[in-house]
C-alpha cells in the first residue's frame, strides 16, 4: 500500500491519570487501501466514537502511529503542525445528516473547501461540477440545499467529502436514516467513488442493511480492533 491508504498500528488513547485513568482505546491496528471500502463496527462504549475522532485529528492519541497517504501524521505526537489544514486536505468527511449550508448553492457548498484550501474559484467549482457530475446529481448544481431532496442532499455531502481528494474518508453511520434501498445505494456509491479516486473509505455502522456488503470488517471491542472477512455482497 505504497503512498496511499490510511495505516493505524498500535494506537492507544487514555483519558485521566492515575486509579482514575480510562482506556477507551487499548491497541488499535487497522490499514486500509486506496480504493477499499470497510466497516468499523462495535457496541455502544466500545471505543468506536473514540477511534474516529483519533482518525480525524479531532483528538490526540495516547500512543501508537498513524500514517496517511505517505505522511507518518502522528507517532507518539503530532507530526504536521497544522491540523486544521489536516483535517480540511487529507481527511474527508461523510455525516449521518449532509450538514449542507443553507445559503450557498449546491456547487458552493462542494467548492467551498477546495477554495478554503487556496484554489482558484474557477478550479474549485470546476471540481466541484466533475464530481456533481460522476453522483448524478450536477442537474441540482444552482439549487439550494432546501429545494433539493434528502437523497440529493446525501449525495452532495459525499461529493464534498471527495472534493479534496483525501486519502481517506471518515464516514460516521451515513445510512442511518434511510430505508434499504437508499442505504444500498449510498454504499454503491462509495465504493464506485473509492475505485474512481484511489480513497480508503471507513464506514463507522449499526447498520444491518449494509454490514454484508463489506468485504472486510474492523470490530472494536473493549478498545481493540479485530479483523474478519466480510461477506462482500452486492448491491442489488
Amino acid at each position: 500500500m505504497a503512498g496511499k491508504g490510511i495505516r493505524i498500528e498500535g494506537l492507544k488513547k487514555r483519558y485521566g491519570s492515575g486509579d482514575t485513568a480510562v482506556d477507551a482505546l487499548k491497541n488499535v491496528d487497522m490499514q486500509v487501501a486506496p480504493g477499499e471500502v470497510v466497516g468499523l463496527i462495535g457496541p455502544s462504549g466500545s471505543g468506536k466514537t473514540t477511534l474516529l475522532k483519533c482518525l480525524g485529528a479531532i483528538i490526540k492519541p495516547t500512543a501508537g502511529r498513524m500514517t496517511l497517504g505517505d505522511e507518518v501524521i502522528y507517532d507518539g505526537d503530532w507530526k504536521v503542525s497544522d491540523l486544521r489544514a489536516l483535517r480540511r486536505d487529507k481527511i474527508g468527511f461523510i455525516f449521518q445528516a449532509p450538514y449542507l449550508i443553507p445559503f450557498l448553492d449546491v456547487t458552493d457548498n462542494v467548492a467551498l473547501l477546495p477554495m478554503l484550501a487556496g484554489k482558484s474559484n474557477a478550479d474549485s467549482r470546476q471540481r466541484a461540477t466533475e464530481l456533481l457530475q460522476a453522483l448524478d446529481v450536477v442537474h441540482r448544481a444552482k439549487a439550494m440545499p432546501s429545494q433539493i431532496s434528502g437523497g440529493e442532499q446525501q449525495r452532495v455531502a459525499i461529493a464534498r467529502g471527495l472534493v479534496n481528494r483525501p486519502p481517506v474518508i471518515l464516514a460516521d453511520e451515513p445510512t442511518a436514516p434511510l430505508d434499504s434501498e437508499r442505504a444500498l445505494t449510498v454504499i454503491r456509491i462509495l465504493n464506485q467513488m473509492s475505485r474512481q479516486y484511489e480513497t480508503a473509505i471507513i464506514v463507522v455502522t449499526h447498520d444491518e442493511k449494509i454490514i454484508p456488503t463489506f468485504k472486510r470488517i474492523y470490530h472494536i471491542r473493549d478498545g481493540v480492533t479485530y479483523e474478519e472477512a466480510g461477506e462482500g455482497r452486492g448491491f442489488e
